[in-house]
């Protein structure tokens, strides 16, 4: 029966099925391999923003937790309180500036901590007296954007707890269509009054994805089946023409009766 043209090019067709599976279970597992695998970065080792990050775009994985410098200069007035930070395990406020960079593009940078509401605001202030134009060099780690907060209903709607580039620039004078980052840099050094914001190395996720494992386990089951569905039609064909053959060999051992 196997050997049949008919079932000959079943099987061939089954085959070739098993290994469009297979081939489909092999990337699976790739896919789970690479997901697991470590990328090596060197975050520590500073780099110049531009080469880091494009403004006006997403911020990609391999640029989140860099180390950065830009040239530039503080953007006068443009100082911002942000609360519910947290920095060795204890709450207080984050004093966030605007930079602008040689390039005419801007930037939110988190300059320090300050453990009472009354301290930051005094740093804001003395940061604001500042002479204009000033050139300076930040340097700092460049993280993602967070996302934009809904107000409190029962808090203070003009308090921000979240540093979200889009929120800070409808805050910022003067900030009408130029180029900004959709990220920030948390500063390495603080300004008088200030602690320096905690900005640990950021953790390599090693972990493979279980999800794409058993899709590729999945898939040789497919692959399997289609070999297995083969073999059980091919038997129940042969069980179907064994049964005919009996059906014909008892009809004709049955005597005809005559009239």
């Amino acid at each position: 029966m196997m050997v049949r043209p008919r079932w000959v090019a079943a099987l061939l067709l089954a085959l070739g099925v098993a290994a469009a599976f297979a081939l489909l279970g092999h990337w699976q597992l790739e896919r789970a391999i690479e997901s697991g695998v470590v990328v090596e970065r060197s975050t520590e080792q500073v780099k110049p923003l531009a080469e880091v990050a494009q403004p006006d775009g997403g911020v990609t994985q391999i640029a989140t937790g860099q180390m950065v410098s830009a040239d530039g200069t503080w953007a006068p007035g443009d100082e911002t309180l942000i609360t519910t930070r947290f920095n060795g395990g204890v709450e207080g406020f984050w004093v966030v500036s605007h930079f602008q960079t040689d390039a005419a593009v801007s930037i939110a940078v988190a300059r320090g901590w300050a453990a009472d509401k009354a301290g930051a605001q005094a740093v804001i202030d003395d940061l604001q007296t500042e002479p204009e134009d000033t050139p300076v060099t930040i340097t700092g780690r460049f993280l993602t954007g967070e996302a934009p907060e809904l107000p409190d209903p029962q808090g203070d709607s003009m308090e921000l707890t979240k540093v979200a580039p889009s929120a800070l620039i409808n805050l910022w004078a003067d900030f009408t269509d130029e180029s900004v980052y959709s990220a920030y840099i948390v500063a390495a050094s603080a300004p008088a009054g200030l602690d320096v914001i905690d900005s640990p190395v950021p953790q390599v996720d090693q972990s493979l994805n279980w999800l794409n494992i058993f899709y590729a386990i999945e898939w040789v089951v497919f692959a399997g089946f289609a070999v297995f569905l083969w073999y059980r039609l091919v038997r129940d064909a042969l069980e179907r023409e064994q049964e005919q053959a009996e059906l014909e060999l008892a009809a004709a051992s049955t005597p005809s009766t005559g009239t």
